[in-house]
Parts: structure tokens; C-alpha cells; sequence
């Protein structure tokens, strides 16, 4: 299994590489907020994978132009932000949101409603780790699985495994407490599972139907 394969799967971006980065992330915001426009680039290339990954999962093709009108927002308030690489990640992304759920709000759509308690026990047990419900999207057919999800669900995946938040910062973004948010990440992660077992075993059917057609017809 390849990891980095597994963690890239959904958003570009790989959490453990993400955070990596925040050093140098932290030194640019605070040059860019001293003015540096060389350094704002630099920050806006480190950070915006992760929160456009985020809206894709939000608000689908529209993503792009809600990122746009986040990073308006955000250097519009770049001198009000106090805090570190990380910090500044789970900033952008709590911004990112707000946008994409007015943006909702415009086009009226309505948030799905959360999973039930049945949905829990219909989870799957085996063979639906992360890494397995993961490994083999493609990034395009992943966000569309996610957008399947509740949307607590679909959040928590996104802000922890796209932007690479961990379970504090993605509850501060989305105003709860960080074990719903865990809790959330691992239901949509199953759910996520699930689906990809069920379409493996249909897929499976169907090139056992055609091995066997093409056998009787030799």
C-alpha cells in the first residue's frame, strides 16, 4: 500500500506533508502581513489546495469562484489573523466555509440532514479501512463520493483528510466539539468503505459473467 498514494487520494494535499510546511508557512504570513506580497504568494501556494479540495466537496463546480471570493476575504483581513502555519490553515478554512455556505444559501440548496443511528450499524467491519476506501480514487470521483455523505460527515472528511487539519482545528472551524468531529471523520470514511466494496463486488460479477461467457464460447 502507498501511502502517500492513500493520503493524496482526496485533495492534493497529504496531512502529515501539509503540516510539515507550517513553519515556513508561519514565516510567510507574518512577511505578508508586513506588507510582502512576494510572501502572501508564497503562502496562498502552500495553503490553497487544501481549502479548494474543501469547497469542491461544498459546493462542487463552483469551487473556484468561491475560493476566489475566500482569499478576497482573507487578505482583506491578513493584518487580524494571529497565529502560526497551522493556525493560519484552520483560518482560511473556517473563511472558506463561510463562503461556500452563503454561497449555498444563494442557490438554495438546502444541507442534507446527518445519518441516522442504523446507518452506523450498517457500516461495514473488514476490508473498510481509510487507506482502502481511499487508495483507489481518483480525486474527481472521491469528491463525489464525499458529497454523497451527510454533511457532517462530508466536513469532517474533507477538513481532515483534504486540508489536513487535525480533530481541534477542523472543530474550531466547524463550531463543535473535536471527538463529534472525529467521530464524523470515521462514519464518512466507512460509509466511504462501503460504497467502494459494493462497487468492487459489482464489478467483480461483472467480469466474472464475461470470463465465463467467453470460456462456453470456446
Amino acid at each position: 500500500m502507498d501511502p502517500v498514494r492513500t493520503r493524496t487520494v482526496l485533495g492534493q494535499v497529504q496531512p502529515r506533508r501539509t503540516q510539515a510546511y507550517d513553519g515556513e508557512l508561519g514565516a510567510a504570513v507574518a512577511r505578508a502581513q508586513d506588507g510582502d506580497e512576494a510572501a502572501f504568494a508564497v503562502a496562498y501556494r502552500i495553503v490553497q489546495p487544501g481549502p479548494l479540495g474543501y469547497l469542491r466537496g461544498l459546493v462542487g463546480d463552483d469551487a473556484e469562484d468561491v475560493a476566489s471570493d475566500a482569499w478576497l476575504e482573507i487578505a482583506r483581513d491578513l493584518g487580524r489573523f494571529k497565529g502560526d502555519g497551522s493556525g493560519f490553515r484552520g483560518w482560511t478554512s473556517t473563511i472558506a466555509r463561510h463562503r461556500a455556505l452563503d454561497h449555498l444559501r444563494r442557490q438554495r440548496v438546502r444541507p442534507r440532514a446527518g445519518g441516522t443511528e442504523q446507518d452506523v450499524l450498517d457500516l461495514p467491519g473488514r476490508h473498510s479501512t481509510h487507506e482502502e476506501a481511499l487508495e483507489s480514487l481518483s480525486t474527481e470521483r472521491a469528491l463525489e463520493l464525499v458529497r454523497g455523505l451527510p454533511r457532517d460527515q462530508a466536513e469532517a472528511v474533507l477538513l481532515r483528510v483534504v486540508v489536513g487539519l487535525d480533530g481541534p482545528a477542523a472543530a474550531r472551524v466547524l463550531g463543535k466539539r473535536p471527538g463529534a468531529v472525529r467521530t464524523a471523520a470515521h462514519r464518512g470514511l466507512k460509509r466511504l468503505a462501503r460504497q467502494l466494496c459494493v462497487a468492487g463486488e459489482a464489478d467483480k460479477g461483472v467480469t466474472n459473467e464475461a470470463s465465463s461467457t467467453l470460456g462456453d464460447s470456446k
